[in-house]
């Protein structure tokens, strides 16, 4: 009757083995280790590299504990903080402008469970420590971009159909170009609807001009919107691998907002430098027809901004290029000066319109502008002394290495669609993360030892059986977190602990029946076997309508309340497992062999 089958035992053991296994590798800790990545995609971390990294350390006389490939990195793991910055100062040194060299910490698991893919939770902001930012994009600066950029791509629709036009011009967000006649204005227009389908177009006369209204439409402005958001939350993550932080977190808030946590990171100056500044590129033609104004007011179609050296320059503000162009950006010297420089590869577009503009301005000057914080600052304004084909331009003039270092990466990384201003940051130490981590780790303990006292003392030898399945339960639940490599927060252990409590509450009622049953007169091992049967369908009801909460936590709610729902929902899970089949099965074990059983101890 309390038997259970030869396979059921192995089961159980063999799940509870493999909740061990996946379990261990968050008892060893994490050491300070240094990440080496590739900065070019046409480069590769292997054996190579493995064995450059392993000779630098050794000629600096810096024993690693390990140095391994890890994805397209390597890695090299040490015993203390000293020994992890001497490394990272001696391989940038070795390796170069061509590696990042980047601050990290490394789980401390032995092999052979890395090989069995056992590894640690991810732990999140609060308890590793590491930074946090709140972004907002500028939409106004995406719309004006993506105007700009269609009053250039208008007139050369026009020109290239020899469609004769006054001008385009901005009004708002609308576009207005004119015409000398009617017959143009309706050729025009037929281009028009052709070609920019985004924008609604209205005629309209103005003394002597035939006019075109183009108004673009609410549903591309929340398109443009939309798409500015998600090629800097892309732009944002190309930058985070540069930094080589893993497990980031890095997700849209409301319309028009980023989050970004970089738990772990410990160069966090650098995090915040890379990530706070939006470095887009614009080329444009200087206007050297016109002056400023007595007041620093730049003549219309032109824009004031000055150079390095803090001199003004009249610039187009028809954009000829812009970053989203670059496939790739190096740090370099420039071959005639040898003064620090970065080279920019542009791709097949960038090339040709590249191309086109230096054969049509050759003698004039041409300004590569770096916007940074949504402040414009002239790079270098060279004069056009040829065509220049091929994609590959240089950007120099009075920079550090490190500025043309840091220039290349975030040209590299990707340009922003729109400029982007921190409006919250918060810095986690590591010191207030491990502080985290035993309060919540000591919560769960002091909770499972009060649990484990009351249950023996109230239910005698069926407490110890509910204890222990309380601590496979336990077991189960940071396995599945450690095997789905969940990231694991403050509510999240306050799910464990909720978990915890729940799980328990199965067990009561099991014993609870198996009480009543034996108060109703019949034998010890009737009254077991109708207390696991009839417990169990009001067990699975109360687990059924927490884990719809659970569910419904996860799909409506964000950040640390969607973590609190998965720990939530996966020790619903386990609890199940553990309160009905493991308790199931020591009871078995210590009452099931005996046929004629006059009395169990249950309180």
């Amino acid at each position: 009757m309390n038997r259970y089958p030869l396979w059921k035992y192995l089961l159980i053991l063999a799940v509870l083995l493999a909740g061990l296994i996946y379990t261990l590798p968050n008892f060893f800790g994490e050491s300070p280790a240094v990440q080496i990545l590739p900065l070019r995609s046409s480069m590769k971390a292997d054996a190579a590299l493995l064995n450059r990294v392993d000779d630098t350390l050794k000629a600096a006389s810096i024993s690693p504990d390990i140095v391994e490939l890890d994805g397209n990195s390597v890695k090299a793991r040490f015993n203390d903080t000293d020994t992890q910055l001497k490394a990272k100062d001696a391989l940038k040194a070795a390796l170069g402008e061509d590696y990042v060299v980047a601050l990290n910490l490394q789980s401390r698991s032995p092999s052979w469970l890395t090989s069995l893919h056992a590894l640690p939770m991810y732990l999140g902001l609060d308890l590793r420590g590491g930074v946090h930012f709140l972004m907002q994009v500028d939409m106004k600066a995406a719309l004006d971009k993506s105007l700009e950029a269609a009053m250039g791509d208008m007139r050369s629709s026009m020109r290239d159909a020899n469609i004769p036009y006054s001008g385009i011009s901005r009004d708002g967000n609308a576009l207005q170009i004119k015409f000398r006649d009617a017959a143009s204005r309706t050729r025009g227009e037929e281009l028009l609807k052709q070609h920019f389908s985004d924008y609604l177009l209205a005629e309209k006369e103005d003394g002597p001009d035939f006019l075109i209204r183009a108004q673009l439409k609410p549903e591309a402005e929340n398109r443009i919107g939309e798409s500015a958001v998600q090629q800097n939350l892309l732009t944002l993550r190309n930058r985070v691998n540069e930094l080589g932080v893993a497990e980031p977190v890095i997700q849209q808030q409301g319309k028009d907002r980023v989050v970004v946590q970089l738990p772990g990171v410990q160069d966090t100056a650098r995090a915040k430098d890379i990530l706070g500044r939006t470095a887009t590129l614009e080329v444009r033609l200087v206007d050297e027809e016109h002056q400023p104004g007595p007041n620093g007011s730049a003549p219309f179609g032109t824009e004031l901004f000055k150079d390095r050296d803090g001199n003004a320059l009249l610039v187009k503000k028809q954009v000829i290029l812009t970053g989203e162009r670059i496939n790739d950006a190096q740090p370099g010297f420039d071959n005639r000066t040898n003064e620090p420089a970065v080279h920019i590869n542009l791709d097949a577009v960038g090339a040709r319109k590249f191309k086109e503009a230096t054969r049509e301005n050759v003698g004039k000057r041409m300004a590569i502008i770096l916007f940074e914080k949504g402040r414009g600052e002239i790079v270098t304004a060279p004069v056009i002394r040829e065509e220049i084909g091929g994609g590959r331009v240089q950007i120099s003039g009075k920079m550090t290495t490190d500025e043309a270092q840091d220039t290349a990466l975030l040209l590299r990384a990707g340009a922003l669609a729109a400029p982007m201003d921190i409006v919250e940051e918060r810095t986690v130490g590591p010191s207030l993360g491990a502080d985290n981590i035993a309060r919540g780790f000591n919560s769960t303990k002091i909770g499972f030892i009060l649990i484990a006292v009351f249950m023996v003392a109230y239910y005698m030898m069926f407490g110890v059986i509910s204890v222990l399945a309380l601590a496979a339960n336990l077991l189960l639940l940071v396995a599945l977190l450690s095997m789905l490599q969940a990231t694991l927060t403050l509510p999240g252990m306050a799910g464990i602990a909720l978990t915890l409590g729940m799980a328990i509450d199965s067990n009561v009622l099991i014993n609870e029946r198996i009480r009543e049953e034996l108060r109703n007169g019949i034998t010890p091992q009737a009254a077991i076997n109708a207390g696991y049967e009839h417990a169990f369908a009001t067990i699975l009801d109360s687990n059924l309508t927490n884990l719809i909460v659970g569910i419904a936590l996860f799909l409506f709610g964000s950040g640390p309340i969607k973590g609190f729902a998965v720990v939530l929902c996966l020790g619903i899970l386990t609890s199940m497992f553990s309160s009905v089949l493991v308790s199931r099965a020591l009871v078995n074990l210590i009452y099931g062999r005996r046929a004629r059983l006059s009395s169990i101890s249950i309180g």
